[in-house]
């Protein structure tokens, strides 16, 4: 399929075509090029000058493990029976039949990380989806790693329970425990495999198995924190683990946004268009992402869904806009930032040849951000999702 008379915003060192035409076989960009294509087909989309933008990524979810319109029947985010569950998988409790799929659709969001909750000290793995498909297997682009939780969600959730955690410090020391007894698994593994004549194998441990590749920086750890504090608890374990880390929320990065920038930590920013729901939330500020930014931390925008719906996402850009960050860095912050912090660049995340077609087109002279804005275009996987004309 051929698609022209485009202002592409590539979100790649190409910077902005402002007259291009793309080329779509087989779910694939395959050609990008400027000016008016020598031929057009007769299925070629005209976007009519529009802006022609890689689909918007929310790097934060739980779209599909928590279900729209539903309560407990619904609600798959967190097994809070143990406050430490690694070996729990997102992806085996996400619907891909949630009417809220479709919503991001309809508002050009083509892939998201769906996440275990922050009840437990450790939730379990995140998921990297595509949002158009109906079974999840065929949605998944890539394990993102495994969610942790510092503050007070665990802390609510234990002490309603009256059991262990109830404190920061109680929070820190299971993450700790769970960790190191995954390396010592690690370890005692790599003996018996280098030497198994003389080297039992441990007893198999789900929960250290789901914890190895994190070890060995393969997956990453996301830290659901809020209070600066705790952001610098986070960045502390990840140092005694040699983890590769990444700050879920950040609401008061504003606040340590240099001490951030100099650990090179990436942070999910969000939710944004929402209230001081929580002692730990006091903090917030529309201006958190440009502080950030200008300090030189990479940050991506998220919706937390079902915190703020799914199809706000673009609105909560454009608030951090609202908040001193550029227009062209909140474009960013949905679209290669969140591929690159995902670890899920190769395929998406920017309009280059090679990459998944996922793609969003609006017309011409509209603010792909703005509350009133909708794509007249959104492809997944070369797959049309929307087409208005």
């Amino acid at each position: 399929m051929l698609i022209y008379n485009a202002e592409i915003h590539t979100m790649s060192a190409k910077g902005v075509i402002q007259c291009g035409w793309i080329t779509v076989t087989d779910g694939k960009i395959t050609e990008i090029g400027e000016g008016t294509p020598d031929l057009i087909p007769e299925e070629s989309f005209n976007a009519e000058g529009g802006m022609l933008l890689p689909g918007f990524i929310d790097a934060h979810t739980h779209l599909g493990i928590i279900e729209d319109g539903l309560d407990f029947e619904g609600d798959d985010c967190n097994e809070s029976t143990d406050p430490f569950t690694p070996q729990m998988r997102a992806v085996d409790g996400i619907n891909p039949f949630d009417r809220c799929f479709e919503e991001a659709r309809m508002r050009g969001i083509t892939a998201v990380a769906s996440s275990p909750g922050s009840a437990n000290p450790c939730g379990g793995e995140i998921c990297a989806i595509k949002t158009n498909g109906r079974r999840i297997d065929d949605m998944m682009i890539r394990t993102c790693g495994i969610k942790f939780a510092l503050g007070e969600n665990p802390k609510n959730v234990y002490n309603g329970k009256d059991e262990t955690p109830i404190t920061r410090m109680a929070v820190a020391a299971i993450i700790r425990e769970g960790l190191y007894k995954a390396r010592r698994y690690g370890h005692d593994m790599d003996s018996y495999y280098s030497d198994s004549e003389n080297y039992d194998p441990p007893e198999y441990d789900i929960k250290c198995e789901a914890l190895i590749q994190l070890l060995d920086r393969k997956h990453k750890a996301f830290f659901h924190c809020h209070r600066a504090d705790d952001i610098c608890t986070a960045m502390r374990i990840a140092k005694e683990f040699s983890l590769d880390p990444v700050i879920l929320h950040g609401t008061e990065g504003h606040k340590i946004a240099d001490i951030i920038a100099a650990e090179e930590i990436p942070v999910i920013c969000g939710p944004v268009i929402c209230d001081r729901c929580k002692p730990e939330m006091r903090g917030l500020e529309l201006k958190n992402a440009a502080v950030m930014h200008e300090n030189g931390v990479k940050i991506a925008i998220c919706t937390d869904h079902t915190v703020i719906p799914i199809q706000y996402l673009p609105l909560s850009a454009q608030a951090a806009v609202k908040g001193g960050l550029s227009f062209d860095e909140a474009l960013k912050t949905l679209t290669i930032n969140p591929a690159e912090i995902l670890g899920i660049d190769e395929t998406t995340g920017s309009i280059e040849t090679g990459k998944d077609a996922d793609i969003q087109i609006y017309r011409k002279g509209e603010n792909p951000l703005d509350l009133m804005s909708e794509p007249l275009f959104v492809m997944v996987s070369g797959e049309i999702c929307r087409r208005e004309k």
